[in-house]
This record gives structure tokens, sequence and C-alpha cells, in this order.
């Protein structure tokens, strides 16, 4: 009988790996720009809470499956739900205007682009 984190596990793995679209390396360029820090919810006063996210998506990418620990994997569960409910608030722009939205911006904090 599989344990419950490895069940948890696998329960995301394929939706984290189909939302994460871009790599650790895009992720570290992308969270040093000024657009990004521009973007998301500060409302705890300091790093918005996407730009957090961000540099927690670079730690998991970092490690093995069978190395993700119980947090790793809620925050897995937290990042894809973003992901999903962010990306259907696509706004009615030009592809051209996409590239510059905060909508864009705000995804690739939490390591999807959706233009790719």
């Amino acid at each position: 009988m599989a344990d419950k984190k490895s069940t948890d596990v696998d329960d995301v793995w394929d939706d984290w790996k189909d939302a994460v679209t871009m790599t650790a390396s895009e992720i570290e360029k992308w969270l040093d720009t000024d657009e990004s820090k521009e973007v998301g919810d500060k409302s705890g006063g300091g790093e918005s809470t996407g730009h957090e996210s961000g540099r927690k998506i670079v730690k998991i990418l970092g490690k093995k499956k069978a190395d993700l620990t119980d947090a790793d994997v809620e925050w897995m569960h937290k990042m894809v739900g973003y992901v999903h409910r962010h990306a259907a608030q696509r706004p009615d722009k030009s592809a051209d205007e996409l590239k510059t939205s905060h909508w864009r911006y705000s995804l690739m904090n939490w390591g999807h682009d959706p233009l790719k």
C-alpha cells in the first residue's frame, strides 16, 4: 500500500508538470526583473505572494519526486489551483498586448508562461 505522501504527489504530479511551463533558470531570471516585482498581492507589505511562490517553485523543481516534502506537495496543489483559476481569467487582448500584461506577469511569477 502506498503511503499518503506518495499518493498526494501522484495526484498532483501531472497537473504540476502541465502548469509549470518555465524552467527553474527561466523563473529565476524572471523573478529578478522589475516587471516581476511590480505585480501581485503585496498585502503583507513586502514581496508579493506570486513572487514568493516563484522562489518556492524553483526549489521544488530542483528536487527529485521522491524527495518532495508534504509542504512541497501542498504548494504544488496551491500553484496548480492558482494557475488554473488565473489562466481562465485571460483578458481579451491581442497577443502583443498579452506579452506585457500584468495577467501574464502574474502567471509567470507562479512558473507559468501562458504564451508558451
